[in-house]
């Protein structure tokens, strides 16, 4: 069977993270956090969801219709762009570096939606993976992404997200989500690790408890699970890959990476609430505007 490069590498890229092959077991959300989640079934894109239906730690919940999480759509369908018209969206904020724009291509959107280019920083692991793979060399990939050393690429790209220039679009994307009058949709390629970043951020900004943010991230795996398990079916039949179960931990979101992201915040700003001010640079108008303005 003929693969294009293009599909295989943008759901290779489509994440953030290596590790090697004898990997932990995929980390699965608990079934109460996805009976809420509220996922929009899209034939060009498979991590799609509202972010509305959380309970915060008060009793309220998150409105739906106002934050829109997603992978990338540059595949979308005409059915699939009709269905995001009917979503009331204001903005998508693409989170793509311009190197994911160029290889797999812009966004698919409703006539009328605002583009909002905010690339953030991959620390190179597009290109770095987009190599290995065309290379169709076992042993460079396995160098790659074998015995450990992609589980260290992985802290570095979490760790990323603290970057004078990252944490500016980050916290540009909550003031976003804190101003807008209809739906904002943000998504980098896969959904799962800035945008993964990003929604555990403002969860837990609205009051919404850690393990539910939590939860929320490690959905992902649930939503990608097919998808990903394809990417890899095709890049053994192309011969691209001699064992494409490398690629698993690279698909996949972890509590792992994601607290080394926390760590990350606990060590640079000691808690939560300073990393919102002194790291985002949100002030508390801000917050409290993105309370009033996501939860009710």
């Amino acid at each position: 069977m003929k693969i294009s490069i293009i599909s295989l590498i943008t759901a290779a890229l489509a994440t953030f993270a290596l590790t090697a092959t004898s990997s932990p077991p995929t980390a699965i959300a608990d079934p109460t956090v996805s009976a809420v989640a509220a996922r929009i079934e899209l034939q060009g894109a498979v991590n799609v969801r509202d972010i509305g239906g959380y309970r915060t730690y008060d009793g309220a919940k998150v409105k739906s219709g106002k934050a829109i999480r997603a992978d990338s759509l540059d595949k979308l369908t005409d059915a699939d762009v009709q269905k995001l018209g009917t979503l009331n969206l204001k903005a998508a904020i693409d989170l793509r570096t311009p190197a994911e724009v160029q290889f797999s291509g812009p966004d698919k959107l409703p006539v009328g939606v605002q583009r909002v280019a905010r690339p953030i920083d991959d620390t190179g692991l597009f290109q770095q993976m987009l190599q290995a793979i065309q290379s169709r060399d076992p042993q460079r990939q396995e160098e790659l992404l074998g015995n450990g050393r992609a589980e260290e690429i992985m802290a570095g790209v979490y760790r990323s997200f603290f970057t004078a220039d990252s944490l500016a679009k980050f916290g540009q994307t909550v003031k976003d989500l804190a101003a807008t009058d209809k739906a904002t949709l943000y998504h980098c390629t896969a959904g799962k690790d800035r945008t993964g970043w990003v929604t555990y951020v403002v969860l837990r900004a609205v009051g919404v408890p850690e393990h539910t943010a939590r939860q929320d991230y490690l959905l992902s795996n649930q939503y990608r699970a097919a998808a990903d398990a394809k990417l890899r079916e095709d890049v053994k039949r192309a011969g691209l890959m001699q064992n494409p179960d490398l690629l698993i931990p690279l698909q996949e979101v972890r509590d792992a990476y994601l607290e080394t992201a926390v760590d990350k915040l606990e060590a640079d700003y000691g808690d939560f609430g300073k990393f919102l001010t002194q790291g985002l640079g949100l002030d508390g108008r801000t917050i409290l505007q993105l309370r009033k303005n996501l939860v009710s």
